[in-house]
């Protein structure tokens, strides 16, 4: 998924609890009556997935979707058309939708392509979840039609106006799937258990483009009506949809990227070294198999630093630093193309097999393209935010596990360092105890085997056991395996971290400390890791005097890297230095990734004078925030709408 990933290249001058925000009870049109409690109840345990009312016996194996993009009125209609798996036995399908109006739905078979009504009923609500869609089945119904239009508010979608672009001409809209609302804006099995190709039509105004999770346009059409190819099989967090005013351009052989015209330029400058690091892992785990790799730069107010959309990479402007220095990000997405969206989590409590594995292969790209040190920095600054994270949570904290339990919980509260750092570290104590020539084998075996399917923890611990400690109890005693899954914090084998980059980056900021003049320090070469890495080890109420003089000296407040700027507005708000307030609110209200935004308005939070200011600037940033961040300053603000 979504990446965390930080800066890479040397900069030679600096110049998670979430609550989706609830929408509007759905509106719907029904024929038929709710199911009892006692169903639900019945339901509840028939449900493998706890995160979607699916059930096994009928699955979606293909998606055909015909939408129409309505600006005005904020809402996507169309028709979704699911062609079934199903036993033989099945008496109906099981949906998941949240704030979806149903206007009809039909069925049909291979021996009678003509539509017929069948009955439906749409369940109450639940939180976080939506509302159960359960249509009859006829027993030779191969296909269902579903007639829907979305809600204006529907989480999954942000619709912009022109001036929220960087063009300023045209509105932009665009989905966030991951990772329980592709339900709603589709009716659908929404849950990663659930793999399907798709075939989608998209019609939108004449003057825009639209981009999928799939086969993409590269030039706009006349009459605004686009077509779109997804052939392999994804599950429902990865469909994606972007629409407004793109132009294209080619990176290498089978990288490209889609921005507005004003930013295209940049972007693709940006990301020129993509397809080296497509070589890269594919010489370590294996062929990509998705066709193309080409990333969309979406407007400031997307909520994540990137989203792995097999073939459109979505991704927020703030990694467009102009030095190439926040490029570990598209490592990342690009990583997700093994680890994720070919090998993919069968459950949000199986995230870290997502999200472990491809911080894992993230920092194999970078070394590979880069250098050993440079990726050696990003594993320290990882281990920092995790040892945080973990102090968050407090000792034994259950969301310290690998593995989680999220039952009753909407699944971005998953979303942590836990799942990405964690994991990353289990993966690597794992390569550091048997080596790479034993590991790289088996993970991309592990790849190969599994391609194209949703698995369990447990699935790959049984493999880790056959596969790599086959029987060999003594490696089995020093992996510590359980403690690391289904244990909180880090087991003490955890691999020791060295950095000569970084240890001469706390002797200058020592030498700062006791009284040198900042100007004076070594820092010519630093690259983003070891500013940051500078200024984590900077008390963060150091006081403003001290702060002015390194903002004197390196021009802090007036950064373009937005991860330097970010660490550094932490420090404004602790020290309260008053000349950078005028950057943090224009950073709090021109770019809405929630990264970014959650400790700032925390920090802001935790200070009885400061908390108005904090409260003041979300007043006028909120209306530009998509669901997902508004979502989680509402909670830390204790916002009411």
């Amino acid at each position: 998924m979504i990446s965390k990933a930080s800066g890479i290249l040397p900069l030679a001058l600096v110049g998670l609890t979430l609550a989706v925000a609830c929408a509007a009870p759905d509106s719907t049109t029904e024929n038929t009556t709710p199911a009892d409690e006692a169903e639900s109840a019945t339901a509840q345990m028939d449900r493998p997935d706890k995160h979607s009312f699916a059930r096994p016996d009928v699955s979606v194996k293909h998606l055909d979707l015909d939408l129409k993009v309505d600006f005005d009125n904020k809402t996507l209609t169309g028709r979704a058309s699911l062609h079934l798996d199903r036993h033989a036995d099945a008496e109906a399908l099981y949906l998941d939708t949240r704030d979806l109006t149903i206007h009809s739905v039909t069925w049909t078979s291979e021996a009678n392509s003509q539509p017929q009504d069948t009955p439906f009923v749409l369940g109450e609500p639940v939180d976080s979840l939506g509302r159960e869609l359960k249509i009859d089945l006829p027993a030779d119904a191969s296909v269902v039609h579903v007639d829907y239009v979305t809600s204006p508010e529907a989480a999954a979608v942000q619709w912009l106006d022109p001036a929220q672009t960087a063009g300023g001409e045209q509105p932009f809209l665009f989905t966030q799937s991951q990772a329980i609302l592709a339900r709603t804006w589709v009716p659908i099995q929404d849950t990663p258990a659930v793999r399907f190709t798709y075939n989608a039509t998209v019609q939108v105004p004449h003057q825009l483009m639209a981009v999928m999770s799939a086969e993409n346009p590269q030039e706009r059409t006349d009459d605004g009506i686009y077509t779109f190819k997804m052939p392999q099989a994804i599950p429902s967090y990865l469909l994606a949809l972007g629409v407004g005013d793109l132009a294209f351009r080619p990176m290498g052989e089978r990288t490209g990227v889609y921005a507005e015209p004003s930013v295209v330029e940049a972007a693709a400058w940006e990301f020129a070294e993509t397809e080296d690091m497509m070589h890269a892992v594919e010489e370590l785990y294996g062929p990509y198999r998705w066709g193309r790799f080409d990333v969309l730069v979406l407007p400031p107010s997307f909520p994540f630093g990137g989203m792995e959309n097999p073939r459109l990479t979505f991704a927020t402007p703030t990694i467009l630093a102009g030095d190439r220095s926040l490029v570990a990000l598209i490592a990342h997405e690009l990583a997700h193309s093994w680890s994720g969206n070919l090998v993919t989590n069968a459950t949000w409590n199986d995230f870290w097999l997502n999200e472990g594995f491809t911080v894992y292969l993230e920092r194999r790209i970078m070394e590979a393209v880069y250098n050993p040190s440079y990726a050696a920095m990003l594993a320290r600054l990882g281990r920092q935010d995790l040892d945080q994270t973990l102090a968050d949570f407090g000792p034994g904290h259950a969301d310290g596990h690998l593995f989680l339990n999220l039952d009753g919980r909407d699944p971005d509260e998953g979303m942590t360092d836990v799942a990405y750092e964690k994991g990353y570290f289990f993966l690597r104590t794992l390569e550091e105890t048997v080596g790479r020539e034993k590991f790289d084998p088996f993970l991309k075996a592990w790849f190969d085997a599994n391609a194209f399917e949703s698995k369990t923890t447990d699935d790959f611990l049984a493999y880790l056991d056959k596969e790599l400690i086959a029987g060999d109890e003594k490696l089995a005693e020093s992996l510590q395996v359980q403690a690391w899954v289904h244990g909180p914090g880090v087991p003490g084998n955890a691999p020791n971290l060295e950095s000569d980059a970084f240890e001469k980056v706390d002797a200058a900021r020592a030498e700062w400390m006791a009284g040198k003049d900042p100007a004076g320090l070594p820092t010519s070469e630093w690259t983003t890791h070891e500013w940051l890495h500078f200024l984590r080890g900077v008390p963060y109420d150091v006081g403003p005097e001290k702060m002015a003089q390194l903002d004197q000296a390196f021009g802090f407040t007036k950064t373009g890297n937005s991860e330097i700027l970010s660490e550094w507005l932490l420090h404004v708000i602790d020290s309260r230095y008053e000349p950078g307030y005028g950057a943090l609110e224009d950073f709090l209200t021109r770019q809405g990734r929630r990264k970014f935004l959650q400790p700032l308005y925390a920090a802001m939070a935790k200070h009885d004078d400061l908390k108005p200011m904090a409260m003041e600037i979300y007043t006028k940033a909120r209306p530009g925030y998509h669901s997902v961040s508004s979502g989680t300053i509402d909670g830390i603000l204790g916002w009411q709408s």
